[in-house]
């Protein structure tokens, strides 16, 4: 599965780079995470609330469509009675966006996500939990978002769709879910 979006995510890129692109657009973008995992065995999770920091591109393609890549830093986790795991992520999304001409716009796509920690906190100690984590998961991201045109500063509401387990066992499944609410600022802005 990650190989697979490894490769769409490829073409994607080089589909964006060789089309006649009106123009491109660079930007960097904060915001609020409230990510839980869902379990196969059904244990429940609380939402655990993080941060994203990172850059993103917007690539017009028409009047109407974009290609708009990322790559954020993101904390993730859960919380579970007294027990908290808290992860982070380097996410790469590629969102395919159908823009309005009122600033809104619709957007979805494949992301990747590379595991960099995962901590385990429970009775006060906190330990390392890398080895129960897979290093890689895919996941599906749509959204809306809206940009002010004179300011170039927007707002972005996502859901983010674990696809791949991320436990190492296979005896349990455990996807990452994950709401995103962030601001972006787009230098050199063209409505």
């Amino acid at each position: 599965m990650v190989k697979k979006l490894l490769m769409g995510l490829s073409l994607i890129t080089m589909m964006a780079s060789t089309s006649d692109a009106q123009y491109v657009n660079l930007g960097v973008k904060a915001g609020l995470n409230f990510y839980k995992n869902v379990n196969s065995n059904d244990v429940k999770t609380d939402f655990r609330t993080g941060f994203n920091l990172g850059l993103l591109g917007h690539i017009h393609i028409n009047d109407v469509w974009a290609l708009q890549p990322e790559v954020y830093y993101s904390t993730q986790g859960f919380n579970a009675n007294t027990t908290k795991v808290r992860t982070g992520y380097i996410n790469i999304p590629i969102l395919l966006q159908y823009m309005f001409a009122n600033g809104f716009r619709i957007q979805a796509g494949p992301q990747l996500g590379i595991m960099t920690s995962a901590k385990l906190e429970a009775a006060g100690v906190t330990s390392d939990f890398n080895d129960n984590y897979k290093a890689m998961e895919a996941a599906l991201s749509v959204g809306i978002s809206y940009v002010h045109p004179p300011s170039s500063i927007g707002v972005d509401l996502r859901y983010n769709h674990g696809l791949t387990s991320i436990n190492e066992s296979d005896a349990v499944k455990v996807y990452n879910r994950g709401i995103q609410l962030g601001l972006f600022y787009l230098i050199n802005h063209k409505s």
